[in-house]
């Protein structure tokens, strides 16, 4: 499996400007503890540094500009949540680039599967503003690089940060040749994804959102997945499946109040897996949250580990209520 890196995404510290900041180096060190622990197998590959056009394949050369400003001024504060230092500029070059990499190294046939293991993340990352931890939007940006620089027609994003990924689904909200799938906890940062968002324009239909109560556990997340996710994409039949892997769902986490663990994850990585096996298609995924480090190290070592290949993906019936509920909205556009 390819594993993306780079020694910037340690230097990428909001801590410095404020002390009790959740999104710190130390969550990548975790992750990295967590895998030295696993007999995993990684093709391990530096990062390279996106380059501005890349970024500005979904950014405003006026957002570009702002960050880059900023960090060689010496950093600041962007907005209640989102910090920056000097070094913050190039860690999120090599973020977006590393997806760039990524999706390069899948399309090209080299790889079937990786994971990008950088920061800062990039779902809250809108074209024109930075919020919520997220200067570029890594995972929008590697799409529109596989369909722009790599002749891909359709590229499925599975968003399973518990936070709605308002960024990606905002890039993409009148296009069809992306489908944008989150599932998110209702009631946190950004308060966007409500279930009836179903896109704009030609777009419509190609963003489906599937908002979980507070105190959802495995149960829930898991029947979206299978019951909704899986047959939406064996529908849309994509080229290229991407995860925006965020790990804050976990019942560790500060963020968040959803119960899944780390196995949960895995489960969930399985049954992605096994729909990009069936369509004959390569599955990468991108860091996204997960603020309780020994959790996400974890949970992103229990899910590399399925995507590799190991363990089934077990089925089960659909939760009584939420993908019901779900269903009953989506089953007029897709063969659920």
């Amino acid at each position: 499996m390819l594993y993306l890196h780079h020694p910037a995404s340690l230097r990428h510290d909001p801590q410095a400007l404020s002390p009790d900041h959740p999104d710190h180096p130390r969550r990548l060190r975790a992750i990295e503890a967590a895998l030295e622990a696993s007999d995993l197998g990684l093709t391990r590959v530096a990062a390279p540094a996106a380059t501005e056009a890349q970024l500005a394949l979904v950014h405003s050369e006026a957002h570009i500009s702002f960050i880059r400003d900023l960090c060689a001024s010496g950093g600041g504060q962007i907005d209640e949540d989102t910090f920056v230092g000097e070094a913050s500029y190039e860690a999120a070059r090599h973020a977006a680039g590393g997806a760039c990499e990524l999706v390069r190294a899948l399309i090209s046939g080299r790889d079937r599967v990786g994971f990008c293991a950088l920061r800062p993340a990039g779902h809250h990352a809108e074209r024109d503003r930075a919020m919520g931890f997220c200067l570029f939007n890594n995972i929008a940006v590697a799409a529109e690089f596989a369909i722009r620089e790599r002749g891909v027609a359709k590229v499925m994003v599975i968003d399973w940060d518990v936070h709605h990924g308002n960024g990606t689904a905002e890039i993409f909200r009148r296009r069809s040749d992306v489908l944008v799938v989150n599932i998110h906890q209702t009631g946190l940062f950004p308060g966007t994804g409500a279930l009836a968002d179903a896109g704009s324009g030609d777009g419509h239909g190609y963003t489906v959102n599937l908002p979980v109560p507070s105190g959802s556990a495995a149960e829930v997340w898991l029947s979206l997945v299978e019951h909704l996710i899986v047959p939406i994409g064996l529908d849309y039949r994509p080229e290229l499946v991407l995860i925006s892997a965020g790990f804050d769902a976990h019942r560790d986490d500060p963020l968040a109040d959803c119960l899944l663990d780390a196995a949960d994850f895995a489960l969930m990585a399985c049954h992605v897996r096994d729909l990009a096996r069936t369509l004959g298609v390569p599955l990468g995924a991108v860091l996204e949250g997960g603020y309780a480090p020994a959790a996400l190290g974890e949970s992103v070592a229990a899910t590399l580990v399925a995507l590799a290949g190991a363990g089934e993906a077990e089925s089960a019936a659909p939760d009584q209520i939420i993908t019901p509920r779900a269903a009953s909205y989506l089953a007029h556009r897709w063969a659920l």
